[in-house]
């Protein structure tokens, strides 16, 4: 990059790198409560913090040199040490895999929404280390028996196109429902792969929370994540496949609250976020048609879900304001 001419930030590089401030922050509080406990992966747990620690220098960095102001985000305040442990068994290494499936998603979308050279390079490296994060906690879980691959199924030996429009109904009066493909298998089962470490967070999320109307809503995450388990996973037991399940990672008993309200809140409106997106992903590449309509059912009541938790957060003074594109209106009033 020629630093001789200064590139100012445009609208979108500033709006992607808040939101990672905002998302980094986040993840840190989460990685020191794991750290505090942990015993067997403390090194990819704190590879995966100081590189959060970095890529926040970086942002704080970028945003004093243009005359920003730096988020707030998450801070120590966020977390409270000494706390019992609120997950058990291999949670830490669910959670991580998690939020790396998030972040590459994120961080790949925002390398194409920059276009200075500095903020490019930024977020390919964060892509990568995502990806590498998914790698390894990936391997770990597969190692423990903690989660299991989908399904195997018999290779294809010939080409077919679909011949008759009946492919694409999903209700046919006097006939079964084709099986499923294997674009349509896969997108499941990722919904409720992630959605299983989504469940365990808001059980252990609703029982830690301080404010009585925030208990509520994570209860209702429970109840949302439980529904969308048993109907996507029906989907595939009609075609005699077993959906994903896991027998670690549970919350514990402990009702002592490591995380602030706060922060247990940004981060389920992350996950909400996350779920509409996979949602939406996942009716988009189904071609039978009941599929797409129960895609877009259940994403009706994540995104009632979502928006009531941003209510919650603007009642309680949470929900940091991005950054503003300037009032014309207002500035050009006499």
């Amino acid at each position: 990059m020629n630093h001789s001419k200064h590139i100012p930030l445009t609208s979108s590089e500033l709006a992607t790198l808040w939101t990672t401030y905002q998302e980094k922050t986040m993840v840190m509080r989460f990685l020191e409560h794991f750290l505090e406990h942990n015993e067997n992966e403390q090194q990819i747990l704190q590879l995966h913090y100081d590189r959060a620690v970095k890529g926040v220098e970086f942002i704080k960095n970028i945003f004093h040199r243009e005359g920003a102001v730096v988020p707030i985000g998450f801070t120590e305040k966020d977390i409270n040490k000494g706390t019992p442990k609120l997950y058990d068994f291999m949670f830490d290494m669910m959670y991580l895999r998690l939020m790396s499936q998030i972040e590459t998603g994120l961080f790949a979308l925002y390398s194409t929404m920059s276009y200075r050279e500095d903020i490019r390079q930024f977020f390919k490296r964060v892509t990568a280390e995502a990806q590498e994060t998914y790698d390894q906690s990936t391997h770990v879980l597969l190692e423990a028996g903690i989660i299991a691959r989908p399904p195997y199924v018999s290779m294809p030996t010939e080409v077919h196109f679909v011949q008759d429009t009946n492919y694409l109904d999903g209700f046919r009066l006097f006939g079964e429902k084709r099986s499923l493909n294997t674009i349509e298998v896969s997108l499941i089962q990722h919904a409720i792969d992630t959605n299983l470490t989504g469940m365990q967070l808001m059980i252990g999320f609703a029982q830690v929370a301080n404010e009585k109307e925030v208990q509520k809503h994570f209860v209702k995450g429970m109840e949302l994540s439980k529904k969308l388990e048993t109907e996507l996973g029906d989907i595939l037991r009609h075609s005699y496949i077993e959906p994903p399940a896991t027998h670690a990672g549970k919350a514990t008993n402990s009702t002592v609250a490591p995380f602030s309200d706060k922060l247990m809140m940004y981060n389920t409106s992350l996950l909400s976020t996350f779920g509409l997106g996979s949602n939406a992903l996942g009716g988009a590449f189904s071609l039978r048609n009941d599929l797409p309509m129960k895609m877009v059912q259940l994403g009706q009541d994540i995104y009632s879900f979502a928006k009531e938790g941003g209510k919650i957060m603007i009642k309680n003074g949470w929900l940091e304001e991005p950054p503003q594109i300037e009032d014309r209106n207002q500035l050009t009033k006499g």
